[in-house]
């Protein structure tokens, strides 16, 4: 009998590409914008990693404890445990994701819901994020069901449902959480796969979506003075809004210890406005956009502090930056003044992984061992869940093996090579832990 390494092997190329071939046929269904009526139906996903692994499953003489957890018709999770020996031991593989951003392939070089190969790229929406990282864990699986590998710890995997957009909330990985399904994972270290670059992601950003509401009063642009120019409004507030943030949440000093590329940050990426002629001054218009936070910075501060920026603002309307002779914010004569609002998305928070860990040293370990070198990274994308399961005592780590630069890009794509290093990473840490 050869070693747990020895027995998980290589990865069976061909029957990897073939999975994902599948998985990538069904992108196209699975994209998650709801704002623009995409609500992606996951269990077509589910249903191709079942029909490799229900061969397995305890229902069919197998080893393989399977549940599919649905929150909303179509839109499942699925987790899937290969027992151990040991009560209470267990390594886990969480957060691969079986919804993808949209894809225009009006604007893609090769079709994005088809998998393609060229040489050693896998190419197609979600390669990389994270139906790539879906087949390689389902190949995992069905290689220890197949060789019935005695471990003492359980593998666990967990595919889940709703990670690109959670507007639509209590379908995945939150939901999950919250009814207690990673519970039982607390028994050994939980390994995040949804990153990239086949290294260690020690640091994952938090988000803030922000929306800016500037009121003012429509009027016709002849008469200016009439009026209170709600985009003016706008723009003055948020560049008083924005110069406080970075003063107050200036970078951080751990986020050089930890290599975060860029430091927290505060920016717009939607302005809306109703419509209207280009002779009407506009009355109401709003922008929008997120806050990514270091994980050194708590989340509810930087809400609470943007809250007073704006009740400073509104209390102060008439000290605000004004553009040109009749630019104002106020009309004493009409009892008028501008007023801003802002409201705020679901946050979530950053996580800074605990880099004297057992779950960071076996990854450490398996990364030297298999790649050669380990050069961890950190960035403000954000993951879900993982700082609430790292604050209850969860040893979280996060990794990836696609192509950041790929990621919620056009011409999406992998590197089979990549995806054949990321299995051997899996049976490292395996083989590690059984040591304990």
């Amino acid at each position: 009998m050869g070693s747990v390494k020895e027995i998980i092997g290589e990865l069976n190329k061909e029957s990897f590409v073939s999975l994902l071939s599948n998985l990538i046929g069904e992108a196209e269904f699975v994209q998650n914008n709801p704002k623009e009526n995409l609500i992606p139906q996951e269990d077509k996903i589910v249903n191709h990693v079942l029909h490799v692994l229900n061969p397995y499953s305890t229902a069919n003489g197998g080893p393989l404890l399977i549940n599919h957890v649905s929150y909303a018709p179509g839109r499942g999770n699925l987790i899937v445990e290969y027992p151990g020996t040991v009560s209470g031991k267990v390594v886990s593989f969480v957060g691969s994701h079986m919804d993808v951003v949209p894809a225009n392939p009006d604007t893609w070089k090769f079709s994005p819901f088809s998998l393609s190969v060229d040489g050693d790229q896998l190419r197609g929406r979600g390669t990389t994020d994270c139906l790539g990282h879906v087949a390689l864990l389902t190949e995992l699986l069905k290689k220890l069901a197949q060789t019935k590998l005695k471990l003492k710890s359980s593998v666990v995997i967990v595919f889940i449902a709703s990670e690109e957009d959670n507007s639509i909330p209590g379908i995945g990985a939150e939901q999950l959480a919250k009814e207690g399904y990673f519970d039982n994972l607390k028994g050994g270290p939980l390994f995040w796969i949804d990153t990239a670059d086949s290294q260690p992601c020690i640091g994952t950003g938090g988000s803030i979506p922000w929306k800016l509401v500037a009121t003012g009063k429509l009027f016709h642009s002849g008469l200016a003075h009439q009026a209170i120019n709600a985009m003016e409004l706008a723009m003055e507030a948020l560049k008083v809004i924005q110069l406080r943030f970075y003063e107050d949440f200036p970078p951080h000093p751990m986020e050089q210890a930890y290599g975060f590329a860029s430091p927290s940050t505060m920016k717009p990426t939607q302005w809306i406005y109703p419509g209207g002629g280009l002779n009407q001054i506009p009355g109401e218009c709003t922008i929008s956009g997120d806050v990514r936070l270091t994980p050194f910075y708590a989340v509810k501060d930087v809400m609470k502090k943007l809250q007073d920026y704006v009740d400073y603002i509104n209390a102060n309307i008439e000290k605000l930056d004004t553009r040109g002779p009749v630019s104002k914010y106020v009309l004493p004569n009409e009892g008028i003044k501008g007023r801003i609002d802002i409201t705020f998305g679901e946050p979530m928070s950053g996580v800074a992984c605990d880099i004297n860990s057992r779950g960071y040293e076996v990854l450490h370990n398996a990364t030297k061992e298999v790649i050669g070198h380990v050069k961890p990274y950190s960035l403000t994308g954000s993951l879900p869940v993982i700082r609430d399961l790292q604050d209850a005592g969860f040893d979280v780590q996060t990794a990836g093996y696609g192509l950041l630069d790929t990621y919620h890009a056009q011409n999406e794509y992998c590197l089979l090579s990549d995806m054949v290093k990321g299995y051997k990473i899996f049976g490292s840490i395996i083989s590690q832990l059984e040591e304990d």
